[in-house]
């Protein structure tokens, strides 16, 4: 096990500062070769979205970023406050969308009451939100999704797991808290419990049933070093915990690919037509 860093973050290392500059330029890139020159990403006040506020300013101007904030009636005033922190914090403009009203109307009408559908709903209201003001804007959606959630499906298709391009879907939730650090996110939102603030109360670690800490280095062991079960009991891992994972990860694969496409044709997209030297870029 690795010694705990600042903040009690005891996940697989980085070197931020080399990350923050891969980063930096992959947004950069990857947006102006899209022939973009904005982007917009929801503010949530969690640590997930300061990082990509802070990442995008840093890539694009700070002018060029909107933060969106999209409360709904029972959300946290903690969480409004901290994504208003974190805009301010990075200099990037921001606006206000209260999704309340019509996330209430379509649950209301088609009688929507348990709270992971209600949850589902309001996470692809935002996501409306988002690629509604992107196009008023003429800017990209950017992804907030970190590579915990991506491989453990904890989050909805469509809905906060939707983007443009995602700069942090390749870091683990602690190395996304080590990041936060080398760019200066505020220490109240590095430290805070993560929470979707689906309903109230909710945590991530609470709903997934382990910690970051603790789950960050079982899927580094097994995706990134493609450690065998026994490897990760040695290692200290008990076994209905690797088993947990491993079907969290199996059960959710159709959250990280597009769409299936039944083939007919001898060129079918995203299975023979997918790279850019298909159009002769």
């Amino acid at each position: 096990m690795e010694p705990p860093r600042r903040n009690g973050i005891t996940g697989p290392g980085i070197n931020a500062k080399m990350v923050r500059g891969l980063l930096v330029r992959f947004l950069a890139d990857e947006i102006t070769a899209a022939g973009f020159s904005r982007a917009v990403v929801g503010l949530s006040g969690g640590v997930d979205s300061a990082v990509v506020a802070a990442l995008a300013a840093e890539a694009l101007g700070a002018r060029n970023v909107l933060g969106v904030m999209m409360p709904y009636r029972t959300s946290s005033p903690e969480s409004a406050a901290h994504a208003a922190l974190a805009a301010k914090t990075f200099g990037i403009p921001s606006e206000t969308v209260d999704i309340s009203p019509m996330a209430d109307a379509f649950c209301e009408r088609h009688n929507v009451h348990d709270r992971v559908r209600r949850g589902n709903v309001l996470a692809r209201m935002r996501m409306v939100v988002l690629y509604d003001l992107s196009a008023r804007d003429r800017a990209l959606v950017l992804g907030t999704s970190n590579k915990t959630e991506i491989l453990l499906g904890y989050g909805t298709l469509h809905g906060d797991m939707a983007s443009a391009i995602n700069p942090i879907g390749d870091l683990y939730k602690t190395q996304v808290w080590q990041l936060a650090e080398e760019l200066g996110v505020p220490d109240e939102i590095v430290r805070k419990k993560p929470s979707a603030d689906l309903w109230r109360g909710q945590t991530d670690e609470g709903e997934m049933g382990f910690s970051y800490n603790d789950v960050d280095r079982l899927l580094y062991g097994m995706i990134d070093e493609r450690r065998s079960d026994e490897d990760l009991i040695t290692m200290g891992f008990r076994r209905p915990f690797i088993s947990k994972v491993k079907e969290m990860i199996r059960k959710n694969q159709f959250k990280r690919r597009p769409p299936l496409i039944a083939k007919i044709s001898y060129r079918t997209v995203n299975v023979d037509f997918r790279y850019a030297r298909d159009w002769g870029a």
